[in-house]
């Protein structure tokens, strides 16, 4: 099974998503990892720009924070191993993420975590330092803050260490540590780091409060902000590593297997608003060949260089040419771990053609993909900021 999300090219040409979109396929096309939500295909027709990647059926981690979930330390212990190797690997492929919180920690069934949501995600090539002001500001390392207020050139890898601790830190009290809203300005949000008074969980044990304040560390340079620090850590004493990446260690919370793990009222509520359904996209593509051809218009223009630009891409070919990539995090783990294959591990036999020839409406078969349409957002989830 897959999940596949679809685009419309005109509503991101609209809202200048464009620049973001293409960057997002291009770099999770060079990915591939356990504990990240993989790209397998891409495609395009006419009106839409289609993203098939893994089906995680666990819903993400806010989801069971809304729903009072009490994770035990044992859970967070996993949580931090797993997100660690998942940070790791991204270094080696020079990629920070930008936007790491519970919204985009998924889980599956048997209780991993999984890294989504590339939209704001940067290259960072020849040591160079982010300079925008990129992710949501609850999550936000102070770092970032003062880039954007010209105290600072840049940041780097250790803003998603940060974020990170910030979310085992919501997971551990069921609040985050800063009173941060999306509303504050860059200069609130930085004074509320640098004079809050963090509140660690009473019940927490020495071990966890530790790395939590090591992450939570205001200097990114002193900041616990790489798997060779975390795995040195007490509270990670005794953690079977190879057993984590391979995903024998077996999670103490599974997420509920017969219920939704999500809101459906968001799903239900874009179905019914939904203008421009699947099922009559056959007709709709039909027209729209016409249209295109005899209009010369600035929308046109910027469709025919969307469609220039859009990167099609099929894992299966791409795996079949070469094998795929774990970063250092087999060897990070030391030699007893497993030598896995990202790709070998999730066997797919569904093919990019059938998904395309069912989003068209060429196909009366059910493939195995769940399709939605990308954007559907929990509205008491912080929004994703980007300020250049």
């Amino acid at each position: 099974m897959y999940a596949m999300k679809y685009m419309s090219k005109q509503i991101c040409i609209e809202k200048g998503a464009v620049k973001n979109v293409i960057k997002e396929i291009q770099i999770l096309a060079d990915l591939d990892f356990p504990f990240l939500v993989n790209m397998w295909y891409t495609f395009q027709d006419q009106e839409d720009m289609f993203v098939v990647v893994d089906l995680l059926l666990g819903g993400d981690l806010r989801y069971h924070i809304q729903h009072n979930v009490r994770f035990s330390e044992a859970s967070l212990r996993l949580y931090l191993a797993q997100m660690g190797l998942a940070l790791d690997y991204l270094y080696t492929k020079h990629i920070l993420h930008r936007d790491i919180k519970p919204d985009n920690l998924i889980f599956d069934e048997a209780g991993n975590v999984f890294l989504t949501d590339f939209n704001v995600a940067a290259v960072l090539l020849d040591n160079k330092l982010a300079t925008e002001v990129s992710g949501t500001k609850p999550y936000m390392a102070p770092e970032v803050f003062q880039t954007g207020l010209k105290e600072i050139p840049g940041y780097s890898y250790a803003a998603d260490w940060w974020s990170l601790g910030v979310t085992i830190f919501e997971l551990a009290r069921c609040r985050r540590p800063f009173d941060i809203g999306s509303h504050l300005s860059l200069a609130d949000c930085l004074s509320a780091i640098r004079s809050g008074n963090v509140h660690y969980p009473s019940a927490a044990s020495p071990e966890l409060r530790s790395v939590l304040m090591s992450l939570l560390e205001q200097d990114p340079g002193l900041r616990l902000s790489s798997l060779q620090m975390l795995r040195s850590h007490s509270f990670m004493r005794g953690l079977d590593w190879p057993g984590v990446l391979a995903k024998t260690v077996k999670p103490v919370f599974a997420p509920p297997k017969h219920q939704l793990n999500c809101d459906p009222t968001y799903e239900l509520e874009e179905m019914i608003i939904e203008s421009k359904p699947l099922h009559k996209k056959k007709k709709r593509l039909a027209k729209l060949a016409d249209k295109c051809a005899v209009e010369d218009t600035p929308m046109s223009k910027a469709l025919n260089e969307l469609n220039t630009r859009f990167l099609t891409f099929n894992r299966d070919r791409v795996a079949s040419a070469a094998p795929a990539e774990l970063g250092n995090a087999s060897g990070a783990i030391g030699s007893n771990s497993q030598n896995l294959n990202a790709s070998t591990e999730r066997q797919k036999s569904l093919s990019s053609s059938k998904i395309a020839s069912q989003a068209a409406g060429e196909s009366n078969s059910r493939p195995s993909v769940i399709a939605g349409r990308s954007g559907a957002r929990s509205c008491s989830s912080p929004t994703p900021v980007q300020i250049k």
